[in-house]
């Protein structure tokens, strides 16, 4: 991270905090090449000339003002040359404006495609889930997509300007000096200590925005919410819009206020260094004019005099104001480095993944969430056979999930190991191993896509075989549904977006038509080792969820399976049934071992479920 502003300057953090600033700009500015080599060339190119040509332009009306003052002596030639050409750079300079303009914005535009491709890239990078699931890496990742639309193109900016600056400096310090040498010293301090007082409000500027980070994130949560159709039904029956607007307001209201107090002590500043720099000026016109009067300056020296004021105070105005630009940009692209520099969450093996043969096996496996959390399991032993069917029962928050997660290695065990035929699945590949394993989640994705698009990236290496998306679809009971939309499987799942070819809007499902879009995109793998389903027809009705369970038993039939849910007769024809209690595998058997306990866990949950649908109370309920 960027060291604070506080720090001593020959601390070990300042030092590392210059080196961080030293690298971003030079980074940002070999992405201006990287991006667009022409274009950045040609912008370099004319922003130098676009410098230098208001000091040409002023020396060339010096000799035509001194040439008109010469009276009946005046060469007409000369004089008309000088005033030809005095225009015909006025209208190079125009072109060139016009022209560095629209370099800038095709640097900038090529510049933010760049940037943010390498962004999203890099947390594509991510193989784990905890710094998805942690609030302190979105603020940072925020900062950094901050980072990515502007900071590298300010930064280009501003060494825009100090080149042509020093081009404009370069040839109004030398009039200066020729006229009156003490105006270039005075106009100095001032560019300075202004120089000084920018760059400090920049710092302030962007410790704030680190500070906001949270509150500007928790903004753009409720203004989502606002306009989310899936929150919409919710917030209008419980009447949540002026709520969630009041909480939206309050975190917009306390992140510019910050700000604010930031901005107001920046104009007073800058206000306080620009009636400096009026009276400068203004002394030094005073000197030229009575210098003049007395007959020691011609009118062509005074017309020089006020361009090169004009033209240094405008230098290093622009600097001073990029300079504060680039500084913010400076320290927020410390964050997309910071971010581009992080290692992978979840170190991946390089070992192949062997075809399952045998079976995968949690060893004492223990994990939490945070070093200081709570255990969500303790110890876990089970052993998932190959070919077979196991399922996992648990009350909410017994770790379920947590154990799925870890099976599909988004996070890794704290102590123990997950075993894949023996071998520690850290050792390989995690690409790989996530390949052989098909999983339904309990928070499955609706993805604004079309239908078949929503089926077939459960294996993109088959997004297009459309006849393997209908024979998935066909498998979770969705293929007459989604065949019967306006446009089939093309048709656009989503009543926000419109297609991709900006055309009709699509159409949404039902909770239980996505649940079983979900699973048909789990089966779309239809060569994976291993397949889960957690709480596959939690949405379902008793028809549906019948003949979904009928056609998963013959589709899983001879293949691993792990089954959660809390529907517990689903899981009665599983092999093997494990009872996951405090983060433990409290019982283990299959459906008569387990009914057979009538004091276990599981015989009670059952008989629990199971009374409801007879007139027996739950204690006479074996079976």
């Amino acid at each position: 991270m960027l060291t604070s502003a506080s720090h001593a300057a020959g601390s070990p953090q300042a030092t590392s905090g210059t080196r961080l600033r030293a690298r971003a700009v030079g980074t940002a500015l070999l992405l201006q090449f990287r991006a667009s080599p022409p274009a950045a060339c040609a912008l370099f190119a004319t922003t130098v000339a676009v410098g230098a040509l208001p000091v040409v332009v002023a020396w060339l009306s010096k000799l035509l003002f001194d040439e008109l003052g010469r009276g009946t002596h005046l060469d007409s030639g000369r004089a008309m040359a000088l005033g030809i050409a005095v225009a015909a750079l006025g209208a190079v300079s125009a072109v060139l404006l016009q022209l560095g303009a629209y370099l800038d914005e095709l640097v900038r535009q090529r510049l933010v495609v760049t940037v943010e491709r390498t962004l999203f890239a890099k947390v594509d990078e991510f193989h784990g889930l905890r710094r998805f699931e942690d609030p302190a890496f979105h603020d940072r990742l925020r900062l950094a997509q901050q980072a990515s639309q502007d900071a590298p193109h300010n930064i280009v900016m501003f060494s825009q300007e100090v080149v042509r600056s020093l081009a404009a400096v370069g040839g109004f310090a030398g009039a200066l000096l020729a006229v009156w040498p003490p105006m270039a010293g005075l106009l100095f301090l001032v560019g300075i200590a202004a120089l000084v007082a920018r760059l400090s409000l920049a710092r302030r500027q962007v410790a704030v925005w680190e500070l906001t980070a949270g509150k500007q994130r928790r903004r753009l949560f409720y203004r989502s919410l606002l306009t989310d159709p899936r929150a919409a039904k919710e917030i209008r029956l419980f009447g949540l819009g002026g709520f969630l607007h009041g909480r939206l307001v309050r975190a917009l209201g306390d992140a510019t206020e910050a700000e604010l107090a930031v901005e107001r002590r920046g104009a007073w500043v800058q206000s306080g260094f620009a009636a400096l720099n009026a009276a400068v000026a203004g002394a030094g016109v005073i000197v030229v004019v009575g210098g003049a009067a007395q007959g020691r300056f011609t009118v062509g020296d005074v017309t020089l005099f006020i361009a090169a004021a004009a033209g240094v105070q405008g230098a290093f105005g622009g600097i001073v104001m990029q300079a504060g630009t680039a500084a913010e940009a400076v320290r927020l692209f410390g964050h997309y480095l910071d971010l581009m520099d992080a290692p992978d969450d979840l170190p991946t093996g390089t070992g192949s993944v062997p075809a399952l043969q045998e079976r995968i096996e949690f060893r004492d496996v223990w994990f939490r969430y945070d070093p200081d959390g709570p255990w969500v399991l303790r110890g876990v032993d089970l052993t998932l056979h190959a070919g077979r069917a196991t399922g996992l029962v648990g009350r909410n928050g017994a770790g379920k999930s947590t154990l799925i997660k870890l099976l599909c290695r988004f996070y890794d065990p704290e102590r123990g190991a997950i075993l894949w035929d023996g071998t520690d699945i850290r050792t390989m590949d995690v690409e790989a191993l996530r390949r052989r394993i098909g999983v339904t989640f309990q928070d499955y994705m609706a993805y604004d896509l079309t239908a078949g698009e929503n089926i077939g990236v459960g294996d993109l290496a088959h997004l297009e075989d459309h006849e393997r998306i209908r024979r998935t679809a066909a498998l979770a009971g969705m293929d007459e549904v989604l065949a019967g939309l306006p446009d089939g499987y093309l048709t656009q799942l989503s009543r926000v977006h419109l297609d991709e070819d900006g055309g009709a809007h699509g159409v949404t499902l039902s909770g239980g038509q996505w649940q079983r879009v979900a699973l048909a995109r789990s089966l779309m793998r239809a060569d994976a080792d291993l397949l889960i389903l957690d709480e596959p027809s939690s949405g379902l009705d008793p028809e549906a969820e019948h003949e979904v369970h009928r056609t998963l038993a013959a589709q899983r039939s001879g293949s691993t399976a792990l089954l959660v849910s809390h529907r517990l007769g689903a899981l009665r024809d599983a092999d093997t049934i494990a009872v996951l209690v405090d983060g433990r595998i409290a019982e283990l058997g299959d459906h008569d071992r387990l009914m057979a306990d009538g004091d276990g866990h599981y015989a009670r949950l059952f008989a629990l479920q199971a009374a409801g649908y007879t007139d027996r109370p739950a204690s006479e309920v074996t079976r």
